[in-house]
């Protein structure tokens, strides 16, 4: 089958509601309404007679006989009507409200939807249309989407690296689009993991991902997603939760965690005073399964991931520098995770990867244990990927490629066989192993552990080019401002 007419329909329409001022996230929240629907009514059809529960009179049908303001009206009618229905199908339409105020191009798109047969259609064509979508809104800074986007460069390496196996269950708390979940699906789907029998792949297909996602539209984004790559069904139970991770304990632990928990330092709540003025508080979440009781959300939701483990599960996480050497509450849950997990590997990530700009992060991989006296770590392994490393969104974004090299010193399944790439005849060796009582001894047992020599301070015709260093210097100085307001926000506190 062509499917580039496809593609090509698809993308064209948004280029021209662009010019109606819709952007990418409003043309992909209505493109994912109208996609839900005209599959609920291929399913509703010979072979498959399913029924969705979509009430007769605000179904596929009922658009398509309207035209002009009466369909408009129709339309903002249904968005309504279907956001009060339980199940999946209340998921997608939750809060959903139409962002196209010109009837004629509603139907226009009413149209070209109605021109697919999408469940027939391939999931890796429909899949890689809506993924290209996501990533163009990620991309679309005045949106604030990029937050919910991890590169997926980055999460395939941190999957292939944490290599699930086909019949165990994949958790994300804060799984934004289903990044995460595709990227898995695809490792266990690829026959060169091995080939999956009937009952893992309707494990797979129906009982493997568990997800939280407290944004309606990004959650409603995640459920489509997935729905559109063949995980889950149409007429079935979310498995994205709209509620809080961080609030209660997890009903259920997991085989696997892979997560990128939203940015920013604290977790805060909005409220109005006696005097009637809009104020924030920080929000701690008091849990006794918390090693450290805190407003920073980052440490709250790695305390929350080992908490979500099985007791030989296994956890990969993006968490900012923050986290690696902040004191207090940071330093306790850093000495508990060494103690209580074997916290084995760090990848240290560069700027100018993520779309929210700024970001120092790196990749913690902790494996759960049983309760034991003795520290479950021996030793870490980091891989700097960050010293003498220049990546920009556009004009140098990083692929897969470029974290190949720590993947195969990552050796999934072998990890005996590591060795160090770095050692005194090496000193540029990126791979290098600390012991437990090396990092312990640190002050407040900081993580923050950086050996190579940054070559831009001595090698001036190695400098990256100029626009790249002028988006590097933009990083660090938004960086700076962040970290600013971090402060700020603490002392506005301390004064309440």
């Amino acid at each position: 089958m062509n499917t580039a007419p496809i593609v090509s329909k698809v993308w064209s329409f948004c280029t021209t509601l662009r010019d109606d001022g819709v952007g990418y996230g409003d043309y992909l929240e209505q493109l994912t309404y109208l996609i839900f629907l005209k599959m609920a009514d291929e399913y509703s059809k010979p072979p498959h007679n399913r029924s969705v529960g979509v009430p007769e009179g605000f179904d596929w049908a009922s658009l398509k006989a309207k035209r002009g303001a009466e369909l408009e009206v129709h339309y903002v009618d249904l968005l309504r009507t279907l956001g009060t229905k339980p199940g999946m199908l209340g998921q997608i339409f939750t809060k959903s409200q139409n962002k196209i105020q010109d009837p004629a191009k509603l139907y226009r798109l009413i149209d070209m939807v109605d021109g697919v047969d999408w469940v027939m259609l391939g999931a890796d064509v429909k899949g890689d249309v809506y993924e290209g979508l996501l990533e163009k809104n990620a991309e679309d800074t005045k949106s604030g989407a990029g937050q919910y986007f991890t590169p997926r460069s980055l999460i395939s390496a941190m999957v292939e690296c944490l290599a699930p196996e086909p019949g165990k269950t994949i958790a994300d708390p804060a799984c934004g689009t289903g990044g995460f979940f595709l990227a898995a699906y695809d490792y266990l789907n690829d026959p060169r993991h091995g080939g999956l029998d009937r009952d893992q792949k309707a494990f797979l297909k129906h009982d493997t991902f568990f997800g939280n996602e407290i944004v309606a539209n990004t959650r409603r984004m995640c459920l489509m997603n997935m729905m559109l790559h063949n995980i889950g069904e149409i007429d079935g139970e979310s498995c994205v939760s709209p509620n809080d991770a961080l609030v209660t304990a997890s009903p259920q632990t997991f085989d696997y965690v892979l997560a990128n928990p939203p940015f920013g330092k604290k977790s805060s709540m909005s409220f109005t005073n006696d005097e009637g003025e809009q104020e924030t508080d920080d929000l701690t979440y008091n849990r006794q399964d918390f090693w450290a009781t805190t407003s920073n959300k980052q440490l709250n939701f790695v305390q929350h991931i080992r908490s979500m483990l099985k007791s030989n599960g296994r956890a990969a996480v993006v968490v900012p520098d923050n986290v690696l050497f902040e004191g207090g509450a940071g330093e306790t849950v850093r000495r508990k995770l060494l103690q209580s997990t074997d916290l084995h590997t760090i990848l240290r990530l560069p700027t100018g990867i993520f779309y929210a700009q700024g970001v120092k992060a790196n990749v913690l991989f902790f494996d759960n244990k049983p309760a034991s006296p003795d520290a479950q770590t021996k030793e870490v392994w980091f891989y700097d990927y960050r010293t003498n490393v220049h990546h920009t969104l556009k004009k140098k974004p990083m692929t897969y490629e470029h974290l190949a090299d720590f993947v195969a010193c990552f050796k999934a399944g072998e990890t005996h066989q590591r060795a160090e790439t770095w050692s005194e005849d090496a000193p540029d060796g990126r791979w290098r192993k600390y012991h437990l009582k090396e990092l312990l001894d640190r002050d407040k047992a900081s993580l923050d552990v950086f050996w190579l020599k940054d070559k831009s301070l001595t090698d001036m015709e190695n400098l990256p080019a100029p626009d790249i260093l002028a988006e590097e210097i933009i990083e660090e100085l938004e960086a700076g401002l962040e970290s600013f307001r971090s402060v700020q926000a603490e002392l506005t506190g301390a004064e309440r």
